[in-house]
């Protein structure tokens, strides 16, 4: 039987899948902070994953990777003229996609792929991979 994705991938997306499940027959996290909560809620609550993306501090680097189903740092700042690197580490095939900055790397398949573009005018420029759309990153670029 021919599996797309990794082991890896399937289970994270089967955790995911469970907690949602989860938080969705308790009510939701917020049910889990009112008075009188049972310590069934209460755990679930203490175990589920964020769902609110936390903001980034941007990094000054022009080097990022892909590990984890994540470009790692998710926020970066550049000068205008710098050549940033993604590099894929993770077992899984990726991209990088924005319509901001106008790119698309090919597929970045295998682990050490690399795609590489250079950035010639200040602004933020949000990306994505165009495989996995739920991962995102920006590239803050000065004058």
């Amino acid at each position: 039987m021919f599996l797309p994705f990794s082991v890896r991938a399937g289970r994270a997306v089967a955790i995911g899948t469970l907690a949602a499940v989860g938080l969705t027959a308790c009510g939701g996290t917020t049910h889990a902070t009112t008075e009188g909560a049972t310590a069934d809620h209460a755990h679930a609550q203490a175990t589920a994953p964020a769902t609110t993306p936390v903001a980034q501090a941007a990094v000054a680097t022009s080097a990022v990777t892909i590990d984890n189903f994540s470009f790692i740092p998710a926020a970066i700042k550049v000068k205008a003229g710098t050549t940033v690197t993604w590099t894929n580490k993770d077992e899984e095939p990726h991209s990088v996609v924005s319509s901001d900055e106008p790119m698309r790397s090919p597929t970045l398949a295998g682990k050490a792929n690399t795609f590489s573009h250079t950035f010639t005018k200040p602004g933020r420029y949000a990306y994505n991979c165009g495989i996995h759309p739920f991962m995102h990153g920006t590239v803050e670029v000065t004058a």
